[in-house]
């Protein structure tokens, strides 16, 4: 894990600690968000990002849905892991490259040829401002992010990873509409639909229900990787409950992996939601239920441990 912290998800599915909740997009932006009641926050996505800079990932699987083995509770990959980009090259180095000696910044060798195809000539100082931006990313420091790669998407806008951080930036800021376009362009230039959790979100926070819907319903054709799903749904549920179908919203995070003995993150954060929605409909004793699941399998993550004491 970056900096050995756990990280953020972009806006509130686990809860008050974990970012700027639904209530407050209006306050980040231009655009006008809606949030109809209910528990601020629970149906928002959790993105870390960037499936192109982390190694060893891949498009995602057709088929695997939500079926995966089961295994202890680890926190997901942030868009940083150790060892993809460090801090600056010591005095004298290039700062750029894929490997090698400690505090370089190093970036995936796919990502570096891209920018060498798409920036000829300026590659290296590309990529350390892409390793710039990134930190920057990690720190939360989502301005000083944007502002580096708005810059980059002008001269490396082929790059997905570019596009991909930039749109990641804007959603953090709740820029919603920029954020869409940089996201639409990063999964078409990466052939994947790794993002589709976010456009949905940034859709349903514009008011764009029927968007929200055709999202989900390409991520449920599509094989999206479990955790994707499990965000996908978290935020389809959102938007059930902000048109009032509390009940239809249940239901839909109750389809998701909700019954797993060794839960991951993105498990909690559904229980996590479901405790939300079922305190949203009025269920306290399901919504403590939920609460307790995580709180037994993760006795620190965000929020759940002052919204169980809240239901007492």
């Amino acid at each position: 894990m970056a900096g050995g912290g756990r990280g953020r998800p972009a806006r509130g599915v686990a809860g008050p600690a974990r970012g700027a909740r639904v209530g407050d997009r209006d306050r980040t932006s231009g655009d006008r968000g809606a949030n109809k009641g209910g528990v601020a926050g629970w149906g928002s996505v959790a993105r870390r990002g960037a499936r192109v800079l982390e190694e060893g990932a891949g498009a995602p699987t057709k088929g695997r849905e939500e079926r995966e083995p089961a295994r202890p509770v680890r926190r997901e990959a942030e868009w940083i892991d150790e060892g993809l980009v460090g801090e600056p090259a010591a005095a004298g180095g290039t700062g750029a490259g894929t490997g090698g000696g400690s505090g370089r910044l190093r970036l995936p060798p796919e990502v570096l040829a891209e920018l060498e195809r798409s920036a000829p000539g300026q590659a290296e100082r590309a990529a350390r401002r892409l390793g710039e931006a990134a930190r920057a990313y990690r720190r939360e420091r989502y301005g000083e992010a944007r502002k580096l790669l708005e810059a980059l998407a002008r001269i490396a806008p082929e790059v997905a990873a570019v596009r991909e951080l930039h749109g990641l930036s804007l959603y953090r800021l709740g820029h919603w509409r920029a954020a869409i376009a940089e996201l639409e362009a990063a999964e078409r230039l990466s052939d994947s639909i790794e993002h589709h959790p976010v456009l949905a979100d940034c859709r349903r926070a514009l008011g764009h229900g029927r968007e929200v819907e055709r999202l989900w319903e390409e991520l449920r054709q599509g094989g999206a990787s479990p955790a994707v799903m499990v965000e996908g749904r978290i935020v389809m549920a959102g938007a059930l409950a902000d048109r009032g179908d509390v009940a239809g919203a249940v239901r839909l995070l109750e389809h998701g992996p909700v019954d797993v003995r060794t839960p991951r993150e993105h498990h909690l954060r559904l229980w996590y939601a479901l405790a939300a929605a079922h305190e949203q409909a009025g269920d306290v004793t399901r919504a403590r239920q939920f609460l307790r699941r995580v709180l037994d399998a993760d006795a620190a993550f965000p929020g759940a441990r002052d919204h169980y004491r809240a239901l007492s």
